[in-house]
């Protein structure tokens, strides 16, 4: 049955390795994971099965590059698959779900931040859904390389909507991040797959050069293999104005090259990407935004002009190159003088002790029940909103708070027909719940702001249902059938504090020491990472080992540790020593704005050295401390010798 799917519907003769065991499973009504390399034809384990499987197939990913070009694919196969994105507007988003409910549309693509909405979740609920699918399954683990705490939530999702199975599709994961997913969404042992991340069409060199010789090096290496017949390839750099120097640099040197990152306009981005895969375009200076969801067999080479985030991060992208088996080439030109830079990142994530606090007291002064805006949060505790996010998920996983619901605070509408007209198409209770909408509703010129608690007040005097649920749903239908245009706002997350009766203390310390954990387990994986680079064992052994594999050969024959060249990565320039230096000359424009402006937030070595070293946090953003002249005055420097040094002048350690 799938073999004839596979041939008459898709084209291809078999399998690719790994593809029918996970297929079988879950056509066979079991939940299952695949654990592909990049490019191995993790997909079609679900684009198949949802032509067997009775109802929807959900599938949540959080590239929208990916899901373009996966729709694109299943259109070309004559199968309906639609996305809900937040690119669409009101009328597209609804066909969509028209759609769906028809039961016309097989595959459904959206974001997890999708079901934070209130609106989507109360019509998600009524579809029948057979298959969840995790992309970039590796999101759901702390142990992994990118973890999102949203994603904690899908196991919660799956049985909320009533879904019956799951398929996780990853293409980087270590042991330990494949046993985490496996055990969230209960999959036995015998239905994870894993094909082994060895490639051997890929040729792995590393062969790192000083900072300031390299982009000489770079463009001596991509001469003559950009000369004739230019070959694909992708330069991965780490910052957006290295990506637009770098391309400079390359175009006045004879060879084409155009910079993509997450700072150009989006049309922008688009048409490089298109010319990319046209053909058109032949070397992509880039950030880690380019390449996510990129379908492109002919990749020739990938080069590393600066570090990779991770191990798997660096496995992700050299996994772009040679899809089509052909033999392809991965360089690694970087050194250590970008290391700061990567460390740097994990350091801004971590939350202050004090910031912890503030979010501690926030919810025990809540009472039962906990209602928040992440951005005014993320202002007041100083964290930015992602370890904000993470922070929650663990109040959640001590069972201090339980999520309840996300709504939008904010409802307007804006009437396509006159009111009275609206009301005059519904009789008995239906009109009267129609007039109490209206009557609970401000007008400003055009627009209505709806008010809740009015509404509610409304339904207890006229004896309506006007629960929060129904009004959405009514509001929908009215934007469905052309009668309004709506708009919400300020997403409020709910939820129930099950434990306020904490030490509140004794908790911060306790979270504290948690990302001060994360943050080390941060800084030795890209440690490791060094120490796999510097090797003088076979590169593509080492790497398969880190993801658990043991099937790759003791010597590949296609790497610079195999061809004798074990690399020493060299250390950036030698800066001039702090120790002649004081904090009062580079912190005295800051000290002054925090004691008039700060709120409270105290003056620690953390923060001073985040002002430092150039990290932007929530707190920096509204003080507009990017315009101080001491602002990433010392951005070369290893973050933790910044902050050893202030702790030594005496910033005051003791709320850290």
């Amino acid at each position: 049955m799938i073999q004839q799917t596979l041939q008459q519907v898709f084209g291809y003769p078999d399998f690719r390795p790994g593809q029918r065991p996970v297929i079988e499973a879950v056509v066979a009504g079991r939940s299952a994971a695949a654990i592909f390399p990049t490019g191995s034809g993790k997909s079609l384990c679900y684009q198949l099965p949802a032509l067997h499987l009775p109802h929807l197939t959900l599938v949540i990913s959080p590239l929208l590059a990916l899901m373009q070009d996966q729709l694109a694919f299943l259109e070309r196969h004559g199968i309906r698959a639609a996305s809900i994105d937040s690119g669409q507007g009101r009328e597209e988003a609804a066909a969509v779900m028209a759609g769906v409910e028809r039961g016309e549309i097989r595959i459904l693509m959206i974001s997890v931040e999708r079901l934070k909405n209130e609106r989507f979740r109360a019509f998600i609920r009524r579809i029948p859904i057979s298959l969840m699918v995790v992309d970039e399954a590796h999101c759901i683990s702390e142990w992994g390389h990118n973890f999102r705490p949203d994603y904690l939530k899908l196991p919660d999702y799956q049985r909320e909507f009533g879904i019956p199975q799951a398929l996780l599709l990853t293409a980087t994961a270590t042991p330990r991040v494949i046993e985490d997913m496996r055990r969230r969404f209960a999959i036995a042992a015998a239905d994870v797959t894993a094909t082994g991340f060895y490639r051997e069409n890929l040729d792995l060199t590393v062969a790192p050069v000083a900072a300031d010789a390299r982009p000489r090096a770079l463009a001596a290496w991509l001469k003559p293999r950009q000369a004739n017949a230019p070959s694909p390839t992708i330069v991965y750099v780490t910052l957006q104005q290295t990506a637009e120097r770098l391309a400079a640099y390359l175009s006045k040197a004879g060879i084409s090259a155009t910079a993509y990152h997450a700072g150009l306009e989006a049309g922008r981005r688009e048409a490089i990407q298109r010319d990319f895969m046209a053909g058109e375009t032949s070397c992509i200076v880039a950030t880690i935004a380019f390449g996510m969801g990129i379908d492109k067999a002919d990749i020739r080479a990938v080069v590393h002009f600066d570090l990779p985030k991770s191990i798997e991060n660096y496995s992700q992208e050299i996994g772009r190159a040679g899809r089509d088996g052909r033999p392809s080439e991965c360089l690694m030109l970087a050194g250590r003088d970008t290391l700061g830079v990567l460390e740097t990142f994990v350091y801004g994530d971590t939350p202050e002790r004090h910031g912890i606090r503030r979010v501690i007291d926030e919810l025990r002064a809540a009472g039962s029940r906990w209602e928040l805006l992440l951005t005014p949060l993320s202002q007041h505790a100083n964290i930015r909103p992602l370890p904000l996010k993470t922070l929650l998920v663990q109040l959640e996983l001590r069972g201090i708070i339980q999520p309840r619901h996300a709504y939008f605070a904010d409802y307007r509408f804006k009437l396509l027909e006159e009111p009275e007209a609206l009301v005059a198409r519904f009789q008995g209770e239906r009109r009267t719940f129609v007039q109490a909408i209206l009557d609970a509703a401000t007008r400003a010129r055009t627009w209505h702001e709806l008010d809740f608690a009015a509404l509610e007040a409304l339904g207890r005097e006229r004896g309506l249902d006007t629960a929060r649920a129904r009004v959405i749903t009514a509001l929908d239908y009215f934007v469905d059938k052309g009668w309004m245009e709506l708009q919400s706002r300020q997403l409020t997350e709910v939820y129930e504090v099950m434990s306020a009766d904490v030490d509140p203390e004794a908790l911060t310390d306790e979270l504290h020491g948690y990302f001060r954990d994360k943050e080390a387990a941060e800084i030795a994986r890209l440690h490791a990472m060094l120490e796999l680079f510097e090797s003088d064992r076979c590169l593509s052994r080492r790497l398969a080992e880190w993801f658990g594999d043991d099937r790759a050969p003791e010597q590949c024959g296609h790497c610079s540790a195999c061809r004798g060249q074990a690399a020493r990565l060299p250390s950036g320039p030698a800066l001039p020593s702090l120790e002649d230096r004081h904090p009062d000359e580079l912190v005295g424009d800051l000290r002054t704005r925090l004691a008039t402006q700060g709120e409270g937030h105290p003056e620690t070595p953390d923060l001073l050295a985040r002002f430092l070293c150039g990290i932007t946090t929530p707190l920096f953003t509204r003080l507009k401390a990017r315009q101080l002249p001491g602002f990433a005055a010392l951005e070369g420097y290893p973050y933790a010798e910044v902050r050893e040094w202030l702790a030594a002048h005496g910033a005051n350690s003791s709320t850290q």
